[in-house]
């Protein structure tokens, strides 16, 4: 089994969220609410930037702005980030089971190491693919291939949960049985039940039921 990471696992929201307000507050702007925020996150650098300052990449200060919210960011990256409600009890329950898990995200593994690391997810996951760990991040399927191959799993028999269109995606390119993570970030497209996914669920709880272990 795999999963996505930020939106899926964990919510990294809050420092995220945190990292650019801290920017507002440097250049003597009021910090902006996590709700107004939160919907963004999927979108990375770019997003968060974006809804924030007003920043396109197109912008003479973009990079050096990116620069700043990466470092920023990566100095309080488990001050407030927390697994999900039920997520603790799904992957103890995975483990029991002896069903291997893994994590496939696309944060750089500059972040998605460390991150795992403190949170405690790297010791039980089988791997940590990172967006840069392979030449493509998704929704191309390398990542997620990687994964199975470094767990010596057959593509077809994973599922990959992801909160995103763009995990729905990699995971039928990879071949891989898919469900939509209905408690996560889910973004500004389309609804979640357009993502074409085999199945939306609305809770970490609701894996143990499809996979008969509540």
């Amino acid at each position: 089994m795999l999963f996505d990471l930020d939106g899926t696992l964990v919510d990294s929201a809050p420092d995220l969220a945190g990292a650019v307000n801290e920017m507002r507050l440097n250049r003597g702007m009021a910090t902006l609410p996590l709700e107004a925020l939160r919907p963004h996150v999927g979108t990375g650098a770019r997003g968060m930037l974006n809804v924030a300052l007003q920043l396109t990449p197109e912008h003479a200060d973009y990079e050096a702005s990116k620069s700043e919210f990466l470092d920023r960011y990566e100095a309080r990256i488990v001050q407030e980030t927390r697994l999900f409600d039920q997520v603790l009890e799904l992957l103890k329950s995975l483990q029991v089971a002896g069903i291997p898990w893994g994590i496939v995200t696309n944060k750089a593994e500059r972040f998605a190491m460390p991150l795992t690391r403190q949170l405690g997810l790297d010791s039980a996951a089988f791997a940590v693919i990172g967006g840069d760990t392979t030449a493509h991040s998704k929704p191309h399927p390398a990542p997620l291939l990687e994964a199975a191959k470094r767990g010596g799993m057959d593509p077809q028999r994973c599922i990959y949960v992801g909160d995103d269109e763009r995990d729905i995606i990699a995971g039928r390119a990879a071949g891989m049985g898919t469900v939509a993570a209905g408690w996560g970030y889910l973004g500004k497209g389309k609804p979640i039940e357009a993502w074409d996914a085999d199945i939306v669920l609305s809770s970490p709880s609701g894996i143990l039921k499809l996979l008969g272990l509540a």
